[in-house]
């Protein structure tokens, strides 16, 4: 039997020179890799009380609907700017060059709502931290923060400091 870590394809020098990316992409292709990761993300989050699992775009989607789906749970999307139809809020953040910005529905998050964030890498912990933000601003309380993946090097969990991190697969890069 294989582990999660054989379906994951490392990239060297992509997208550039020096980076060593890790793509989920070969985890999801394969039946039994996307078994293996949604029920590691499944074993990661059971002893998390939460009422619902937001994903941030893109990739949190993919891991997010499938957890949230066996779990009995709603789902909520923490998109891009400008890409939400109704009534939004938005949080900027700090990019390595530059800055983004994400934002979740108006309504999606009600006071007292335990929400269980998701992604499928956790590498610096900006865009975490402001879908963590986001969830609070609305009355919200983080139930959790999950990852596929933890680029361990990179410190993404310094600023995550008062929140729950878990994560099925770490890598450190050096």
């Amino acid at each position: 039997m294989k582990n999660l870590s054989d379906y994951v394809t490392t990239i060297p020098d992509f997208p550039e020179k020096g980076i060593m990316f890790r793509d989920i992409t070969s985890v999801l292709q394969d039946k039994e890799g996307l078994k293996l990761a949604v029920d590691k993300l499944i074993e990661l989050s059971k002893d998390l009380d939460f009422d619902i699992v937001a994903g941030t775009e893109s990739r949190g989607f993919l891991m997010g609907m499938p957890l949230a789906y066996a779990l009995g749970k709603g789902f909520v999307l923490i998109r891009k700017k400008g890409k939400l139809p109704r009534e939004t809020v938005s949080k900027e953040y700090a990019l390595e060059y530059g800055t983004a910005e994400i934002e979740v529905h108006k309504d999606a998050i009600k006071k007292g709502d335990k929400v269980l964030l998701i992604d499928d890498l956790i590498a610096t912990g900006g865009t975490i931290k402001a879908a963590a933000e986001l969830v609070e601003e609305l009355g919200g309380t983080v139930a959790g923060l999950i990852f596929l993946i933890e680029l361990i090097d990179l410190n993404g969990r310094d600023r995550l400091k008062g929140y729950e991190v878990r994560s099925a697969l770490q890598y450190n890069e050096k």
